[in-house]
């Protein structure tokens, strides 16, 4: 059998340049050269789960375990695409219970989803106008803080946003919104004098942060980022809306597996509150 050494592989993170976003594409580059410095000519069927996570635990250093849980997974897809495109006969050394128990994903998180009534109280105890429509946008458009920070008054056309260069890696996304969040939104930039090609909304991602994170003690709640996004989402879904319109209108998500990560678990109250509304 001809085997291959580990030094032929790091730009095989480019086969997937034209299917992933740049930056899931610099990660792979990235972890692919870690590996290559360390085992250089090594042939990839010596490679032992032992070296492997000696490895990776060199590189994880003081990193988040959902990092660490990434770059395994990133190890995985490497060696999966080995065995399955240049080396039937090669066995993946991540492909171990030691491994996998190790880098294991936990549980899916249990979001708490904001009712109506706390999320239209969040915004109406918001004083400046800044701060409101940004929750708004969020709130009401589904749309992230980096999205929103983003935005120029060239994006806007009535009621529908155009965000460029999106998380998603797409070209662009639209966004629908309400037409008094868009009247509020025209009489900001009329009132801030805000150029055409201008950021309407000119603070940091971090400032952002604490703008949401400040609006929810207001009111008595841990309030994050994501939490009004997840809320426009799970409202729209237990309102009637189908959850195709939710995923691909107000989420923007490729797939419907992501949006249903996205919507809180129903309680016993709720649950039977449909149920009578559905009887009755």
């Amino acid at each position: 059998m001809h085997h291959e050494s580990l030094s032929r592989y790091p730009s095989l993170a480019r086969v997937s340049e034209t299917s992933f976003k740049k930056n899931t594409v610099k990660t792979y580059q990235s972890i692919l050269s870690k590996l290559t410095a360390q085992f250089g000519e090594r042939d990839l069927n010596s490679l032992t789960p032992e070296e492997i996570l000696s490895f990776l635990t060199q590189i994880n250093r003081d990193t988040k375990q959902t990092t660490k849980r990434t770059r395994y997974s990133q190890l995985t897809s490497f060696f999966n695409f080995v065995s399955q495109n240049l080396d039937s006969n090669f066995r993946s050394p991540c492909n171990t219970p030691m491994l996998k128990k190790f880098y294991r994903s936990p549980g899916l998180t249990r979001w708490t989803i904001l009712e109506k009534e706390t999320v239209d109280e969040v915004i109406f105890r918001t004083i400046k106008p800044r701060n409101r429509l940004m929750l708004e946008l969020m709130a009401r458009g589904g749309m992230r803080i980096s999205a929103v920070l983003q935005l120029t008054p060239n994006d806007i056309e009535d009621r529908k946003l155009t965000l460029r260069s999106p998380k998603s890696g797409k070209e662009r996304e639209i966004v629908f919104i309400p037409q008094k969040v868009a009247d509020r939104l025209k009489e900001y930039i009329n009132a801030k004098g805000i150029g055409s090609d201008q950021r309407i909304f000119r603070i940091s991602y971090t400032a952002a942060r604490r703008v949401v994170n400040k609006a929810g003690k207001v009111v008595g709640i841990h309030l994050r980022r994501h939490d009004l996004r997840r809320h426009a989402a799970t409202y729209a879904s237990r309102s009637g809306v189908p959850i195709e319109i939710v995923s691909k209108v107000i989420l923007r998500h490729a797939n419907l597996s992501t949006t249903q990560r996205y919507l809180g678990t129903v309680s016993d109250v709720e649950a039977m509150r449909w149920i009578d509304n559905l009887y009755s």
